[in-house]
């Protein structure tokens, strides 16, 4: 059996302003050499939790004991992780540095990394450390397929206790072997990976519905048979009183019909009695549904409501041009080298070293475009779309635009923002929130967003004033399973043009007809390439 690195006991915990626990008593183990998936909505508490296993949180009650060292991997990327820099020049980190594509100029240049580029640099300082315990949190955001697979090989290799929250079902499937799935204030450990632990999750939420709702007929017919018994007795007793008041003593000198009543009146008493039994059992059947933990289901599936075509021919025409890219020209999957590899004059030293650019050639978007833009990481698909932001001929309200990343204090005044929005408008936009899965009271009495519900709210935000364009970066990071399918629903039938940067290839393709695809040459620079996929 396995050693168990993080214990969790008891444990409760809700943010301030919360009128309601995330969690509730919740205990569990986490041993070492084994990866726990942790599964919920957005806003169920799954950041909290790692917070709280890895000590940045103290839980409200109970207790966590760790043996060793904790460490989370957040899922922003702000900041340079903490001893970034140690792990850069450490003898030791060169074989995670080479594994995870880790560059040796990326401290001094952290602010024009692509944010897949500062994930797998999170990640390598984290397992360069070598924790007892490391919660990663949406690891392969932003991280393209090559980067992606090199990451799966290093942490299968990891034998500490891992606690892996991601919206990624292939990840969850090849490293998990158990699922904490969050339900607040509920939590339900799961054996086996994501696909495992949801199919037994369906079978026992159908078989506890069934249950309740089996129960709830029976307290229905106890209840209805209870108040028919009630009523019969009631009608049998006043129709024999009535019989017996017209009978006078002088018509009854051995007063049969005075013990004929009293019996009539015992009779009453013994059916009251019995109708009593019966409400008494229904109210036991109530009891007993109410002890069957059935979670509550919400619809889902949003609608992109006023959404139209643009009467413009074109939303953009941009002539061909070359932007430049932050690192120096490099050969496609190498490091990038340090001053000391390059004598002067080199192509690749510090005095003759060429900024990298990117090449495209025409570009439009018209009214009915669906256009998705991919490539590996740092090839510079987040610098083509602020320079494509920049140059729209398109209203600012008809332009729904959701950033790869959106930071924590820019989140927190999105939140304000919108709670001082009018009734009707802010009802509305609380309205989609709930059909993409997260609870809309929560939210607001949050004081930090958490980033997929922050995503939600800006594409809420927009989809509200009918928008004629939808430009979102990695649209997918962040946000739980049920709101990935909600948002890919409806937007393959929303009437509007659409620019997507990701890295989920069948999300696109159910999406989009048209692909803009960046790939890096053998000088370093990327060239954009068209394709028409429909």
């Amino acid at each position: 059996m396995s050693v168990s690195q993080l214990t969790l006991t008891e444990v409760e915990f809700a943010h301030p302003g919360m009128a309601a626990p995330l969690f509730e008593d919740l205990t569990v183990h986490f041993p070492a050499g084994v990866w726990t998936g942790v599964v919920g909505a957005n806003g169920s508490g799954k950041t909290t939790l790692l917070q709280i296993a890895t000590g940045a949180l103290a839980p409200s009650r109970g207790s966590v004991r760790a043996q060793g060292p904790a460490l989370h991997v957040a899922q922003r990327t702000d900041d340079p992780p903490p001893l970034f820099e140690d792990f850069l020049w450490a003898p030791d980190g060169s074989a995670l540095k080479s594994r995870l594509r880790i560059g040796d100029d990326w401290p001094g240049r952290w602010d024009t990394l692509s944010h897949g580029e500062r994930k797998r640099a999170q990640i390598a300082t984290a397992l360069w450390q070598e924790p007892a315990i490391l919660a990663l949190d949406e690891p392969t955001n932003h991280i393209d397929a090559d980067a992606r697979a090199l990451l799966v090989s290093v942490l299968k290799n990891f034998q500490g206790a891992g606690i892996l929250v991601s919206h990624d079902r292939a990840l969850l499937d090849e490293l998990c072997t158990r699922c904490l799935m969050l339900d607040p204030p509920r939590a339900t450990l799961r054996p086996g990976n994501i696909t495992e632990a949801l199919a037994q999750h369906e079978i026992d939420e159908q078989t506890a519905q069934g249950e309740s709702d089996a129960l709830k007929r029976a307290a229905a017919r106890l209840r209805a048979e209870a108040q028919r018994r009630y009523v019969t007795a009631q009608q049998q007793a006043a129709a024999a009183r009535g019989s017996h008041q017209k009978k006078t003593s002088k018509n009854d000198p051995d007063g049969r019909a005075m013990r004929g009543l009293a019996k009539l009146t015992g009779k009453d008493a013994t059916a009251n009695k019995l109708a009593a039994q019966m409400k008494g059992r229904a109210v036991r059947v109530e009891k007993e549904r109410a002890a069957i933990q059935v979670s509550k289901r919400y619809e889902t599936g949003i609608w992109i409501d006023g959404a139209s075509f643009s009467p413009r021919d074109f939303l953009l025409r941009l002539p061909a041009g070359t932007l430049p890219l932050e690192g120096r020209a490099n050969p496609p999957g190498e490091l990038l080298r340090d001053e000391a590899a390059h004598p002067e004059g080199s192509p690749y030293s510090g005095g003759q070293a060429r900024r990298r650019r990117l090449h495209f050639p025409d570009l439009a978007i018209g009214g009915a475009d669906r256009i998705a833009l991919t490539g590996p990481n740092g090839t510079g698909k987040s610098t083509l779309i602020r320079h494509i932001l920049a140059h729209l001929q398109l209203p600012a309200e008809k332009l729904v635009s959701v950033p790869q990343e959106i930071s924590a204090a820019d989140s927190r005044a999105l939140l304000e923002q919108i709670k001082k929005l009018p009734n009707d408008e802010r009802g509305r936009i609380m309205t989609t929130i709930s059909r993409l899965g997260s609870r809309p009271a929560r939210l607001l009495e949050s004081a930090q967003p958490s980033p997929g519900e922050v995503r939600k709210l800006l594409l809420a935000l927009g989809i509200v004033r009918g928008p004629h364009l939808i430009v979102m970066d990695e649209p997918t990071n962040h946000m739980d399973l049920p709101s990935i399918l909600c948002l890919e629903e409806a937007l393959a039938g929303c009437p509007c043009a659409m620019l997507l940067v990701s890295h989920d290839r069948a999300f696109l393709e159910k999406i989009t007809r048209t692909r803009w695809h960046l790939s890096a040459g053998a000088d370093g620079d990327v060239q954009l390439e068209i394709v028409k996929t429909a």
